[in-house]
Order: structure tokens, then sequence, then C-alpha cells
């Protein structure tokens, strides 16, 4: 049973994405926070923290470790996250004497959000390359149709004749930009979360930001200071997925109206109704429609848990949990039905 038409054993046929899946999947964000607990205990030891048996061993037990998932299903239940009880499973298998040695000056939400990052490192270039994929189709689209003419539209009434390119490129430009935004995005998102227990890495004294900066590099990620409060980061990444499929959802939009007058546009492949077999239903095209209003509803939600009371929130971070997920996960949805609905066209204009 799901609670999700993302990963619903039918309706994600319409709204899933596999790729997005197994990164939002349990077994991946365990995955992650082992990679963090792994990389810190290399850092640590490196820069003389640690000792180097107590990494040595850390890692041998990361090697074989399977977490009891009902233990953790439990210990979330007690203390509203999963890494008190992960770390205790952890260092059950790790044993004496180095098992203090493990997730030495780090706290939950380090694990947690670096895992996150980690995740959305794989996420990011997903989106990137199927948006590729799109805008390369809607150019394919208006090299071959492009000097063909269609009635523009202003205000859904007939004004002027257009050609099929006026009205392409305001489907595929903004997709550009949203291209450009990622890539500079990215560069700020894709950040290392380090700060312990109150964002001061007080453990760590000198060696803090030397530690923080080599369990950066060695996850590959981008060296800044902690940020358990400061939030801005997700909600804009949130803002660009709704900007994503909100300009998916004009390109549906235009489409399924398109389909409407029955003259400006032809399609291949629609859905069939139960009830009218004669019918092909743009649902590609709805699809699209529906998930920009599903992700800039969520949004709000994303702004609502920028507000983190002092050093830590508990309540606005579990809203991201929430919502995040979602709108990722909408977005990736978003680009396949624009794949879809792009190779759909088999003619366009007159």
């Amino acid at each position: 049973m799901s609670f999700s038409p993302f990963d619903h054993p039918v309706l994600s046929g319409l709204l899933g994405d596999e790729e997005t899946a197994r990164h939002f999947s349990a077994e991946a964000e365990i995955a992650a926070m082992l990679v963090f607990e792994r990389a810190l205990a290399e850092a640590a030891a490196d820069e003389g923290v640690i000792d180097t048996d107590a990494a040595a061993a850390i890692a041998a037990a990361l090697n074989t470790f399977k977490p009891n998932m009902a233990g953790l299903k439990a210990g979330v239940g007690q203390d509203g996250v999963i890494v008190p009880e992960l770390v205790r499973q952890l260092r059950s298998a790790i044993g004496k004497p180095h098992d203090k040695a493990l997730h030495f000056g780090a706290t939950s939400q380090d694990v947690i959000d670096t895992g996150l990052i980690l995740r959305l490192k794989h996420v990011i270039a997903h989106l990137d390359a199927v948006l590729a994929d799109v805008v390369e189709l809607l150019a394919g689209i208006e090299a071959r149709f492009g000097d063909r003419a269609l009635m523009g539209r202003t205000r859904m009434q007939a004004a002027i004749p257009i050609t099929v390119s006026d009205r392409v490129r305001a489907w595929r430009e903004p997709l550009l930009r949203h291209r450009s935004r990622l890539e500079t995005q990215s560069r700020g998102l894709l950040v290392v979360q380090f700060g312990g227990a109150a964002g001061t890495l007080e453990k760590l004294g000198d060696k803090a930001n030397a530690v923080r900066a080599a369990l950066a590099g060695k996850l590959g990620l981008g060296d800044a200071p902690q940020w358990h409060s400061q939030r801005d980061r997700l909600a804009e990444f949130a803002s660009l997925l709704s900007l994503i499929s909100g300009s998916l959802g004009k390109f549906g939009q235009d489409v399924a109206l398109m389909a409407q007058a029955g003259s400006e546009i032809a399609l291949k492949g629609g859905g069939g109704s139960s009830a009218m077999p004669h019918k092909q239903n743009p649902v590609a095209a709805e699809v699209l429609v529906t998930l920009a209003r599903f992700n800039a509803t969520q949004l709000s939600g994303m702004h609502q848990a920028l507000v983190h009371e002092q050093e830590r929130s508990g309540a606005a971070w579990t809203l991201e949990w929430l919502i995040l997920p979602q709108m990722v996960a909408a977005t990736v949805a978003s680009l396949r039905q624009a794949k879809t609905l792009a190779g759909q066209i088999e003619a366009i204009g007159t």
C-alpha cells in the first residue's frame, strides 16, 4: 500500500519515475547516511581528531552493516529522527573500543541534511538530463513545423496570425532558463551540512573547519558553514521545481486547447475512454497542468518551512520531509510527461 500517487503500484504509471523514486527510498536514505558517517570518520582521522584504527574499524563495520528496520521505525517514533537509533546500531556493530569514535562531533541533522544533499546531487543530474531531452524535442518540433501558421490568441480569443515557431519558443525558452538556473543553484545547494549540536562544532575545537572541509571533499560536495536553521537553499530549489513544472504546465495547457480546436494540432497515442471508444484524450497534456498546480500549492509549504526557530527546528524540518520529495517527484513526472507529449505531436499549424 502507498499513500503517495508518485510511487503507487498503479498510479505511478501516470505520475511516477523509477529513477527519482529510487533516490527517495528508505534504502537510499540510509545508504547516504552511512556514506556520511564513513566520510566523517575518515576526515576526523585525517585531522587527528580520532585515531586511524578507529576510522578503519568504522569502515569495516559499515561494509557489512545491515540495519534493523523495525528498530529504526521504533526509534523514529520515540526520537523523531532516525539517527539516534541508527548510531546505536552502528556502534553496536563496531564494538569496543572504537564505537564512540563514530559520529564524533556530529548531530542528527548533519547526517540527515547531508544525506539529502547527496541524494539531490543525483536527482539534479537526472532533472537536467530530462530537461535537455525536452528542450531538444521542442527544438525538433520547431524545426519541422516552425514556418506553419497558427492563430495567435490573447485572453483566449483569436487575435492575429503567428507562426508555430512563435508558440514553440514560448514553451522552450523558459526551459533553457531553468537549466541555467539549475546549474547556478546547484553550486550553492550541493554543500555539506556539518554543525554539531548547535551549529558550533564545539567538540572539534580548532580542528572544526579543517574537518568540515575534509568531509565535504570526501563527499564530493562544496564546503560551507553550517546551515541548520537557514533553509533558503532548499526553498529556492523548491521554487525552481515549481517554475519547471509551471512552464511545462503552460505547454500542456496550450496543447490541450489546441487539441480541443481540432485543426491546430495532431496527436498520436492519446488516452482512451471507457464510455466513448472514439475518443483520444490528451492525457499527458492534462497531467502537466495538474502537476504544475500541485507544485505551486506545495511551494507555500516549503516557504512555511523557512521558519526554523533558533538554532534548530523539529517542526519545520519535518514539514520539509513531507513536501520536498513530493515536489521533486512531481517535477520529474512533469518532464517525463512532457517528453511523451512532445513525441505525440505529429503535426501542428497549417
